[in-house]
């Protein structure tokens, strides 16, 4: 069976993905900008990470965009955007609301 994580995280991708949310933060037209990976990319199929992103907010905030997309990557997302819009989103994604 799925862990706790795991099925948050299924649960969070989702919402984040299909915006079946209910929380209408500055996130409006965030699902356009979302795709997923191309089954050429995981040609052996896609898996979850084993752990779940460890970082901070202070992390998210100076992370590069290089290292955003290449977590973002890891998890079988892509985000078309600037950045913020990048940073925004990895936040959004990876941190509890009490860290944000």
């Amino acid at each position: 069976m799925f862990s706790v994580e795991m099925k948050w995280l299924v649960a969070l991708a989702f919402t984040r993905l299909f915006g079946h949310s209910g929380h209408d933060h500055d996130h409006a037209n965030q699902h356009d900008h979302i795709k997923m990976a191309k089954k050429e990319e995981y040609p052996y199929g896609f898996q979850v990470p084993l752990h779940y992103p460890k970082y901070s907010k202070a992390d998210y905030e100076s992370m590069d965009g290089t290292r955003l997309d290449l977590l973002l990557r890891e998890y079988g997302l892509s985000f078309e955007g600037t950045l913020d819009e990048k940073r925004a989103f990895a936040m959004g994604s990876f941190l509890w609301p009490h860290q944000l």
